[in-house]
């Protein structure tokens, strides 16, 4: 069966209203809307099938959405957050947390998979990288009314866990074998996509402050998308360039002095922030939405009645649980409620799996694995959200 023209786009919209309603009733119920929109996409499969009706290219088009959803829910983040002396406490915890508890899980899951599938260390790294990913696109809209300090450890952490994810699996996949090389090689790609991310940020923000179309915005986000898919083409940590222009953006008055003021308005660029905010969330919103319809549409029903998946994705579940416990508790030592659930596995997840060369690529550890962990993670971060004793309105988006 082939759907004409005017079907498709009665099924569209109908899809994006679908997603408004759980919306509100994820504010009313505290249910990440993730969960119903997962659920949505396995209803349309199976009427999919029953109305012979076939999607083709479906990972391509999941990894299209996937590609953009995370660069505007990474410029949306970044756009909330203000640099100032005394954030750089939290912003060095942030980052330190970010980056131990996902090597540390990423290492445990690896160690796992080595033993339960029986395969090389170096290709179950690789495998597990994705899996130890905090999920900004699911973390950042689920906190927007909790308290603005765990709002901003929350977002500063998904945010850091998203890019150090990025480098890291690229490190994984690019070095067979690890050593002083590969290090020196790492630092001298960070250093210049940061010399580079700065120079494009400055010209971006001219941008925005020079141009006076009223599409400027969407001209804005297509250079952006432009510049980190060309980075990515070069094996560059890109996703800092996006992080790079949000908090440039909503600082501007940190960067903008001297003889760039000459160039730049600052109190132009505050009118244009409230603008692209507005824009590239509701753009976030649609790509979402997509984004996990179609991750749930993917999913083979078949192999979830296979016991394999659930010990694997049920003991990736828990490595991930545990790790966050102790680290939290012991080291970090902040309040668990609600840090300590939220801690959700989605879109930078899906990519980054669907990113495994295939040398890397293992039997047993597939979509359905990772539909456990997202769904699993996604009831973990609603039972945080109602553990919360913040009166919070607005929980989650996705």
């Amino acid at each position: 069966m082939v759907l004409d023209s005017y079907t498709f786009l009665i099924v569209l919209s109908s899809l994006i209203v679908l997603s408004y309603v759980f919306d509100i009733v994820a504010r009313r119920s505290k249910i990440p809307s993730v969960i119903l929109l997962l659920t949505t996409g396995i209803f349309l499969q199976v009427a999919a099938t029953y109305f012979n009706v076939a999607l083709p290219g479906m990972r391509s088009i999941l990894e299209l959405f996937g590609i953009i959803g995370l660069i505007l829910i990474v410029l949306e983040g970044a756009l909330d957050l203000e640099l100032k002396r005394e954030k750089l406490p939290l912003i060095r915890k942030t980052l330190i947390t970010a980056t131990l508890t996902l090597l540390i899980t990423a290492a445990l899951i690896a160690w796992f998979v080595n033993f339960w599938l029986n395969v090389p260390y170096q290709i179950a790294i690789v495998n597990a990288i994705p899996l130890a990913v905090i999920s900004s696109a699911i973390a950042i809209p689920s906190v927007t009314n909790l308290t603005p300090e765990k709002r901003e450890f929350i977002v500063y952490e998904a945010t850091f866990s998203d890019i150090i994810g990025i480098i890291a699996f690229n490190f994984a996949v690019q070095n067979e074998r690890v050593g002083v090389g590969s290090f020196v090689a790492l630092a001298v790609d960070l250093v210049s996509i940061l010399l580079i991310s700065v120079v494009c940020c400055l010209i971006l923000l001219f941008f925005v402050d020079k141009i006076k179309s009223h599409i400027k915005f969407f001209l804005i986000i297509a250079i952006l998308i432009l510049l980190y898919s060309i980075g990515k083409k070069l094996h560059l940590s890109s996703l800092l360039m996006v992080l790079c222009f949000g908090l440039m953006l909503n600082n501007a008055a940190l960067f903008i002095k001297d003889r760039l003021g000459k160039y730049i308005s600052l109190r132009s660029l505050q009118s244009e922030i409230v603008q692209l905010k507005q824009i590239n969330g509701e753009s976030a919103f649609v790509i979402r939405t997509f984004f996990f319809l179609l991750f749930g549409f993917s999913i083979d029903l078949q192999e979830l009645y296979q016991l394999d998946i659930w010990v694997l994705g049920f003991t990736i579940f828990s490595i991930i649980l545990l790790v966050r416990y102790a680290y939290l508790q012991y080291i970090a030592k902040v309040p668990l409620i609600p840090e300590l659930f939220i801690a959700p596995r989605g879109l930078i997840t899906i990519l980054l799996f669907y990113s495994i060369p295939s040398q890397y690529v293992i039997e047993g550890m597939n979509e359905s694995v990772l539909f456990f962990v997202v769904l699993l993670s996604s009831l973990l971060m609603m039972l945080g959200l109602m553990l919360t004793r913040n009166n919070v309105n607005d929980i989650p988006n996705y």
